[in-house]
């Protein structure tokens, strides 16, 4: 690190301003919003506990199907791009990476509320890492996709 240089903290306003400015713009479309970021194992945590984000996707018509239904199209955005946040809270910092593979289980429509995305990190490696997404309505909180990916970390 140069003098006078401070090094940043991947905190929840970093990972907002990554948000804005290194997704392309449709995904910025899509209304998002980061809620949580866990980077650091808290006292008391599990041992199954890992870090991640919550990200929050608004309800809105353009996003859905027919019949008020949020598209999937639209869910497996959301659970990728919280996956990326999830990865660099994990990091401590931005890191380019491309999606590698993701698998969606669709378990049953959303209509007419905001989704939420637990992304959490499974394994953070140095040329890949793995992870796992729930996504919920937040109307009841209920399951409606679980997302695992892998990511080739640039």
């Amino acid at each position: 690190m140069q003098s006078g240089q401070q090094e940043t903290e991947f905190d929840i306003d970093e990972a907002r301003r990554v948000l804005a400015d290194v997704f392309a713009p449709w995904v910025q479309d899509l209304g998002l919003s980061i809620s949580v970021l866990d980077y650091a194992r808290p006292a008391e945590a599990a041992a199954d506990w890992q870090p991640g984000a919550i990200l929050r996707m608004g309800f809105s018509e353009r996003l859905c199907r027919h019949g008020g239904i949020v598209c999937g199209q639209a869910l497996m955005a959301l659970a990728d791009t919280a996956m990326v946040i999830a990865i660099l809270a994990a990091n401590r910092g931005y890191r380019p990476m491309t999606t590698v593979d993701q698998t969606t289980h669709f378990m049953r429509a959303v209509a007419s509320a905001d989704v939420l995305a637990d992304a959490r990190v499974v394994r953070l490696g140095r040329s890949m890492s793995f992870g796992r997404v729930t996504l919920s309505s937040a109307a009841d909180n209920k399951p409606v996709a679980m997302v695992s990916s892998a990511f080739a970390m640039l």
